[in-house]
């Protein structure tokens, strides 16, 4: 997720009555709930191999054990290096050790909690494994999930600036609002993934055992759409062909046309990988590689972020010898 929705979560769980478990309770929420993206300086480098990078080490288990640690010793010494300067707040609460290192790891695991919601992807057992995951339910900036959040933020915090009782309910009630919906969102991805799957088996149903049993084992992702929660961009693949469609809740699914894939698109994704890498870094990083080629210039992209909006932010190309084309038709 965007880190505007990190930090309002970070915020909101203050604001539900942990803040005031120990000095620098609110600040230790909202950067531990950001923390993870430190990896954020990969954007830094050349062409995609931040792809392969983000959303990885720092959002799998053992930072989830270190990097709270880690901010728990930097807030500690902020608080005593302000109180040798006497510049410590006053009316700050003292600190609590053991509660500021609790805070630190609830608002580090709200992290890849709300990571994993998305399309895009999360290694969440990195080191051990680089296997990625997927939520598919909730858009990766969601304006509903915002207003929630704000709303019970500044609702929460007026109440507590006028010292009335219950200051934290606005908070909670924000807090189980969003947790409704974003069940609410894994229903509809869940539905919307189910009925596509029916549809493409009744679809091949007639084409002969082989496509049938092709069908039955594609991939499909409901990927979720901006603002419009009830909707879902339908993309599905599986050995021979991909296609895109449409669900809305109440009215169905509708699918599009489907393209074949090429028999050597295999050969043609490890010539990429081989040959640069951001061809390495896309594919170990892409869900659903589309392969294009023209004469020995190879492109490749992935389906969930082919919209031209998107431009070729998730796209690379590269040149495969034509010896090696020549070998690799089908």
């Amino acid at each position: 997720m965007d880190n505007l929705t990190h930090s309002l979560a970070g915020a909101v769980l203050g604001q539900m009555g942990l803040k005031k478990k120990t000095g620098l309770g609110m600040a230790t929420l909202i950067i531990a709930a950001n923390i993870p993206d430190i990896d954020a300086a990969a954007t830094l480098l050349d062409g995609v191999q931040h792809l392969a990078i983000r959303r990885g080490i720092t959002h799998g288990p053992i930072a989830m054990l270190l990097l709270p640690l880690l901010l728990t010793g930097i807030m500690i010494g902020f608080d005593r290096w302000q109180t040798r300067r006497g510049r410590r707040p006053a009316n700050r609460l003292p600190i609590h050790k053991g509660w500021l290192l609790a805070l630190a790891y609830i608002g580090c695991l709200s992290h890849p909690a709300l990571d994993w919601l998305n399309s895009y992807g999360i290694r969440l057992l990195e080191p051990f494994s680089s296997q990625w995951f997927y939520g598919d339910s909730i858009f990766i900036i969601d304006i509903w999930i915002w207003v929630a959040l704000i709303a019970g933020f500044w609702m929460s915090r007026r109440r507590e600036k006028k010292g009335a009782d219950r200051w934290q309910r606005p908070a909670w009630i924000s807090f189980a609002a969003v947790c409704a919906y974003i069940f609410a969102n894994g229903l509809i991805t869940g539905k919307a993934e189910a009925e596509t799957k029916r549809q493409l088996t009744e679809l091949a149903a007639d084409a002969g055992s082989a496509e049938l049993m092709q069908r039955r084992q594609a991939l499909v992702v409901a990927n979720p759409l901006p603002l419009q929660f009830w909707k879902r961009e339908i993309l599905w693949r599986d050995d021979s062909a991909y296609g895109s469609g449409a669900f809305v809740l109440f009215n169905g699914l509708t699918l599009g046309d489907e393209h074949k894939i090429a028999g050597n698109s295999a050969f043609l994704e490890s010539e990429v990988a081989r040959s640069s890498k951001d061809g390495a870094a896309f594919l170990f990083w892409s869900r659903m590689p589309v392969v294009t080629a023209v004469g020995a210039r190879v492109t490749v992209r992935d389906q969930r972020f082919m919209d031209p909006l998107v431009g070729d932010r998730f796209t690379v190309r590269a040149n495969v010898r034509k010896d090696r084309l020549e070998d690799a038709r089908p």
